[in-house]
């Protein structure tokens, strides 16, 4: 969904929702806004970039990922990735400002550089933001600009490996490159980017001048294993057993993108929201069973609930494993199962509105551009 925040279909407040008002019935529970900044274990405390030290019984962590850029950290600057409502707010100001830019630019070459959008990694968030932004710029903006024709914008989406989609069967991932090419996007295989920076991007060795970079290709860990000097396999992930706490330490649990787990087949679980959700409820089992004397629940077991991505407005594909679908009906189901899963009865109608209105007028309306400083800052 952030994909959604990033290329103006939605605002923020449709797919976030505050964490103190969720727990506002719940008197038990503290929200606190700070920063980490490391965990002692010894001491069982926590330390946070306030100086302000909280102690311990149980620790629960789920720190999530950060962009993995590697070993090139230096790209960072010009190509951010999406992780967080802050990427996406600063993704969707970088994406609209190109267009302002190009209405002001005076030279047809900086105008195409600044109609020129890159996107590096073809797994799902890199194809979603490929489409959107192919949809906005060749039919939502064209009649509200003029000096620059929207319509000649080039979407690029770069992929080093062979095929999009790479965790989809090859049939869907085929269906994907072709719904992307119908919308317009130029979608290049098997060539990895070699050079970025504020100017454009190098794709094997080719150079595309271009004012707007998205990273898609890849994350890694959070500190967290560094703060509890734990194991930690390659992607800098926590390493946890089956019961998904340290291995020296059963009352500090890692879930998410922060931990390493393997399930009973010896293959990782995946990096996705649905896996860190069902370690969530596992471990919130594990604690509520230890607090009532009671035995541990059995080592947890991942549930793949298959893979979707959309493609615009009217395409998407969903893998369920025996169940396959691509087409219009999939995007249907694709939307169902985003709102389904929303909080909140108003978060799920606002949604729905925005999607209903876009399919139907192919107009995006969260496209106001704020922080008169941006302007500045961004140049």
């Amino acid at each position: 969904m952030l994909y959604q925040v990033a290329t103006t279909a939605l605002a923020t407040s449709e797919i976030a929702w505050p964490i103190r008002h969720l727990y506002r019935d719940r008197k038990e529970v503290t929200t606190l806004l700070a920063e980490v900044t490391g965990i002692d274990r010894a001491a069982r405390t926590v330390h946070l970039s306030s100086g302000q030290v909280i102690g311990f019984d149980t620790l629960v962590l789920a720190t999530g990922a950060r962009h993995a850029y590697f070993g090139r950290d230096e790209w960072e600057r010009s190509a951010p990735g999406l992780k967080t409502l802050e990427d996406a707010t600063t993704i969707r100001r970088r994406l609209l400002l190109a267009f302002e830019r190009a209405e002001l630019a005076t030279s047809e070459e900086e105008r195409q550089a600044l109609l020129t959008f890159v996107i590096i990694g073809a797994g799902p968030t890199g194809v979603e933001m490929a489409g959107m932004i192919a949809e906005l710029a060749h039919k939502a903006l064209p009649a509200e600009f003029r000096n620059v024709d929207t319509r000649k914008t080039r979407v690029l989406l770069v992929e080093a490996g062979p095929r999009v989609l790479p965790v989809f069967t090859e049939d869907l991932s085929a269906y994907a490159k072709e719904a992307l090419e119908k919308l317009g996007v130029e979608v290049l295989l098997g060539t990895p980017v070699t050079a970025c920076s504020d100017e454009g991007v190098t794709v094997g060795e080719t150079y595309y001048p271009c004012r707007t970079v998205v990273w898609a290709a890849g994350v890694q860990a959070s500190p967290a294993a560094k703060w509890l000097n734990a194991p930690a396999d390659r992607a800098g992930r926590a390493v946890v057993g089956p019961h998904l706490h340290l291995e020296d330490d059963p009352n500090i649990f890692v879930i998410g993108d922060t931990a390493a787990v393997n399930q009973e087949n010896g293959k990782p679980v995946p990096g996705i929201a649905p896996a860190a959700k069902q370690q969530g409820a596992y471990v919130a089992k594990v604690i509520k069973a230890r607090l009532a004397g009671q035995p541990s629940p059995p080592p947890f077991r991942y549930s793949h609930q298959g893979n979707l991505a959309t493609i615009g407005k009217r395409a998407a594909v969903i893998d369920f494993g025996r169940f396959k679908l691509k087409g219009v009906l999939a995007w249907w189901i694709w939307g169902l199962a985003h709102i389904y899963f929303l909080i909140g009865t108003r978060s799920r109608l606002a949604v729905a509105w925005s999607w209903l209105w876009i399919y139907l007028s192919g107009q995006h309306s969260a496209r106001l551009i704020t922080q008169k400083e941006t302007l500045k800052d961004e140049a």
